[in-house]
């Protein structure tokens, strides 16, 4: 089970997006955003929760797992399982998680909560070649 560390939860930002959309002072189509990439994220790489979308109500959304950092190299800033959440964190020093709920029948998209992850180790600095006069 990943230990994440530094965790921001954005519960309070989400509920007063939330109000606003209701007393109509944010329309849904400025919530209702969400691109092409994370609706296709959420399909293949998201878990349904049981939590209804507070907009639409008309399914359940989708949890989505996002990672950054500079020693992921080709993977950071892809969608990830939280099973391969495990391997990363065995793998890297340290990453940040983004989770994201996703509708996907009304592109509804919150950020839920970031962390970081990973050993804590700092990445091994890059040796300097020996040239053939030393």
């Amino acid at each position: 089970m990943p230990t994440h560390r530094q965790v921001v939860d954005y519960a309070l930002q989400r509920r007063a997006l939330l109000a606003d959309v209701y007393t109509g002072r944010v329309g849904t189509e400025e919530v209702c955003d969400a691109t092409p990439y994370l609706l296709r994220a959420a399909r293949f790489h998201g878990r349904p929760t049981e939590q209804q979308c507070p907009v639409c109500r008309k399914e359940r959304l989708t949890h989505v797992w996002w990672v950054f950092g500079e020693e992921l190299r080709q993977v950071s800033g892809s969608a990830r399982r939280p099973e391969e959440l495990e391997d990363l964190e065995d793998r890297h020093g340290e990453f940040s998680v983004y989770l994201v709920e996703v509708c996907r029948t009304c592109n509804w998209n919150h950020l839920v909560q970031s962390s970081v992850l990973g050993t804590g180790a700092r990445p091994d600095r890059p040796r300097r070649r020996r040239t053939a006069a030393e």
